[in-house]
């Protein structure tokens, strides 16, 4: 049974708890629901909670644990002779996974997948023909591991339906149970309810902790394999997978302010000023319309940008700009990937400080222009000082936002690391070379692979530290004009 029909069998089976509860509730007071302590619906809602939530949350550790366990036993049918000293074992189990993964689409192709296991050249090629890349044949102890790991699955995905079932059937059957006038429905809806957003809350606090305890133990053991003094203060990038790399990420941060210093010339003033007339000088109308129309810029993909940096902005910088004034040659470039990602982070820009600035008091409007003051003065002189720490927090969201862009880096700028002034040259950011680094089939057990998570946590740091000091100017502000 499929995963989603699994979810509707269980959603049907909490309406069916719904009504059911619902009708008990009434039917033992015989119609007179005054007799109840809760409203009919509250004893319906608590059996549906009873029923649906206990087995969704089984599915969900169910899912989470069961690849650790299938894994493990299909890796401990790999016969020794395949796991040479030059490849890893997780390398063997992306192997092992492909073709478990193959095996599946070729049997749903119609496909005699029992004659192709007996000859591992044709199951190659047949993988291959379907999009599944094997870089070598199959032997007998991979085929034995993949045919463990499909068959594991599928029994282990048959054993979750029948767990999740039972417990709502189960979790109904309890629910129905506890159903009388007395039964306090509504504070036990209520106290379910709560625990559920606690857990929903949990979730995301523990899928933080994971995402940093992550990226710091990876890069403990990089830098067990490599000297953190290199790293930081290198100023060569030059990884190699077959050894002797030199991975300094100087060059990388050097693209990444690059880019983000230019992207951030383009948003400021130009978001800066669409906020202060939308918020001072445009009617309503006029503003119905133009701050939507900058906000689209939000929801457009990056891939799109881009495109358009690629296609568009790239060949007319070149062609009017660095060949004619002798500054290179490509299409490519920091000056690229900055103009292009300074308008698409516009209205980071323009949306937090038009609402910064309409919160500062009227009063204070007021009181400039009962003095005498211009509307342009009283804009210079009390609501935009008034409004600066708003305006430095939403600035700064926005570098972090640039910082952390990827897409239009890589189309936009190339992907050389190298360290210049030259804005017309080509540069890469860290977030490009987390990507390159992670590409294809990888070992975690060499720094050429390892050193994407010290990059990653090199750029989680910087963010970090710019959304806290962002956060700590917008609160300040906040208190002191709500």
């Amino acid at each position: 049974m499929s995963l989603g029909l699994l979810c509707l069998i269980l959603l049907a089976l909490a309406a069916i708890g719904y009504f059911v509860g619902r009708a008990r509730a009434v039917a033992q007071v015989d119609g007179d629901i005054r007799k109840l302590h809760s409203l009919p619906p509250f004893y319906g809602r608590i059996t549906a909670l009873l029923t649906v939530v206990p087995a969704f949350l089984l599915i969900a550790v169910w899912l989470l644990v069961q690849p650790a366990f299938i894994e493990s036993h299909s890796f401990s049918l790999i016969a020794p002779e395949d796991l040479p000293a030059g490849k890893s074992a997780e390398l063997v189990m992306a192997d092992v996974r492909r073709i478990a993964s193959g095996i599946s689409v070729l049997q749903a192709k119609g496909q005699d997948t029992e004659a192709l296991v007996a000859d591992p050249a044709q199951l190659k090629a047949a993988l291959n023909a379907a999009g599944v890349v094997l870089e070598t044949e199959p032997t007998p102890s991979t085929l034995a591991a993949a045919a463990a790991l499909r068959s594991d699955a599928a029994h282990s995905r048959l054993y979750m339906t029948i767990a999740a079932l039972g417990l709502a059937v189960a979790g109904l059957g309890f629910g129905i149970s506890r159903i009388s006038p007395q039964y306090r429905a509504r504070n036990a809806t209520e106290r379910f309810a709560m625990w559920v957003l606690i857990g929903c809350s949990l979730i995301a606090v523990l899928t933080t902790v994971g995402i940093v305890a992550s990226l710091l133990f990876e890069s403990i053991h990089f830098f067990r394999l490599y000297p953190i003094t290199s790293f930081l203060f290198s100023t060569t990038w030059e990884p190699k997978f077959g050894g002797g790399s030199t991975l300094g990420i100087v060059p990388l941060l050097w693209g990444t302010l690059y880019v983000s210093a230019i992207s951030l010339l383009v948003a400021v003033p130009i978001g800066l000023m669409s906020a202060i007339y939308l918020a001072e000088y445009a009617s309503k109308s006029v503003r119905s319309w133009v701050k939507p129309a900058i906000e689209i810029l939000a929801g457009i993909p990056t891939i799109v940008y881009g495109l358009f940096a690629l296609i568009t902005v790239g060949p007319l910088l070149r062609d009017y700009f660095a060949q004619p004034l002798g500054l290179g040659n490509s299409s490519s470039s920091v000056m690229t990937a900055g103009l292009v990602m300074g308008v698409m982070v516009i209205p980071f820009v323009s949306s937090l400080s038009d609402d910064i600035i309409n919160a500062v008091p009227q009063s204070l409007r007021d009181g400039s222009l009962g003095l005498g003051a211009t509307p342009s003065e009283t804009i210079k002189q009390v609501v935009f000082p008034a409004a600066l720490p708003g305006i430095v927090g939403a600035i700064l969201l926005a570098a972090s936002r640039a910082i952390g862009e990827t897409m239009i880096v890589v189309l936009g700028a190339g992907a050389a690391a190298q360290m210049s002034l030259n804005p017309f040259q080509a540069m890469t950011t860290v977030t490009v070379k987390i990507v390159s680094q992670l590409t294809g089939d990888t070992e975690f057990a060499s720094p050429e692979t390892l050193v994407a998570f010290a990059l990653g946590l090199t750029l989680f740091v910087m963010t970090l530290t710019l959304n806290i000091i962002a956060l700590v100017i917008v609160r300040k502000y906040r208190e002191q004009y709500e």
